[in-house]
């Protein structure tokens, strides 16, 4: 799917503030395609169930496929982002169990994640020539004006609004 290149310096405008979740696995063992494939496919079935329920919560991701992968995604609130992972209707509960019980321990695949609770007034963002990404993709963005053209103005009006 081609993406849209906006030319010229555009902002994120979250206007509150932004939970970051930060996930991925590694294929510690590579060779084991099996069990990395099973894995990595739970992912792909929590992210189409995230993007056909918004009130889920999440607003946006990104993620990028290696040996190591990693998915970087935003939230409206950390409680939205607990509340998906309890869920026990929801894709993320079932294959997390089968993990722990399975391979948890076994060095055949790690997982990881990492979740950053943002202020607004601690959020900026830039973007040059690129298409609508991370933040920007996830909650909008606008060009950026006098005024937001340095990361010190940026940070001091999200601290203002």
């Amino acid at each position: 799917m081609a993406q849209d290149v906006f030319p010229g310096r555009y902002t994120a405008t979250p206007g509150e503030s932004a939970t970051v979740f930060l996930i991925g696995m590694r294929a510690n063992r590579w060779w084991k395609i099996p069990t990395v494939v099973r894995v990595g496919s739970a992912m792909g079935r929590m992210l189409a169930y995230l993007s056909r329920t918004p009130e889920a919560g999440m607003l946006g991701y990104h993620q990028w496929a290696g040996r190591t992968t990693i998915l970087v995604s935003y939230w409206k609130s950390p409680e939205h982002l607990q509340r998906f992972a309890a869920d026990r209707d929801a894709p993320h509960l079932a294959p997390w169990r089968d993990f722990m019980r399975t391979l948890a321990g076994s060095g055949e695949v790690g997982v990881w994640h990492e979740t950053y609770q943002v202020p607004a007034s601690g959020i900026e963002a830039v973007y040059s020539g690129m298409p609508r990404f991370g933040l920007a993709r996830a909650v909008g963005h606008v060009p950026v004006t006098a005024g937001l053209t340095t990361a010190r103005q940026r940070l001091r009006a999200s601290r203002a609004a």
